[in-house]
């Protein structure tokens, strides 16, 4: 009987640990190393560098308040765009807080005069923290930004298309603007108008 145990639990403890060492460490360092040579920019967080330092990622919205810049979604991440705090509110469509909040984000727009609020200026993405907006979202804060720099609209208008990405085929998403990436040109072109 001894003898059976043995024999039967021998395999399963050498697969096991074959398994665990095949799977657990040699496959995601096999992955590691073809990601960094493959896409090193992408496998290390898409990180946006300005004068050696990294100012945020291309993957992960930030809060900008000032009316000098593009506003993202709002997000119910911690206390907002908090990476380590990723989710949603989870309040239901007849939740008061939500209601109360989405509120309060409508009191803080600025109205454009015929124009309805896009929904992603007033709802959370799941995660919290999508670094993009819907084209129509960053159309709508034009008005604002162009006013706050002193910028002809016309001019930021410009910047917001050219800003605009689409996929590769329509069925793989939905056209984008990149809030970091927007609000990045938008300071560069501040800079160079100012000469």
């Amino acid at each position: 009987m001894n003898n059976d145990l043995t024999s039967s639990l021998r395999p399963a403890l050498v697969m096991t640990g074959l398994f665990a060492v095949l799977l657990g460490i040699a496959y995601p360092l096999a992955m590691t190393g073809v990601a960094q040579a493959v896409f090193p920019h992408q496998a290390n967080g898409s990180l946006v560098v300005d004068h050696g330092k990294a100012v945020g990622s291309e993957l992960i919205g930030q809060g900008f308040a000032s009316d000098r810049y593009f506003h993202p979604r709002p997000s119910a991440a911690g206390k907002g765009y908090d990476a380590m705090a990723s989710g949603g509110s989870n309040f239901g469509p007849t939740s008061q807080p939500l209601v109360d909040r989405i509120k309060g984000d409508i009191a803080n727009l600025h109205p454009v005069p015929g124009v309805s609020i896009p929904p992603d200026l007033v709802t959370a993405s799941a995660s919290g923290l999508d670094p993009d907006l819907s084209p129509e979202a960053a159309l709508y804060q034009v008005r604002r930004v162009a006013a706050a720099r002193r910028l002809p609209e016309a001019r930021v208008e410009a910047l917001v298309e050219g800003a605009i990405e689409t996929p590769i085929l329509p069925f793989l998403g939905d056209a984008h603007v990149n809030v970091l990436a927007l609000n990045r040109q938008l300071d560069r072109l501040g800079a160079t108008a100012g000469r």
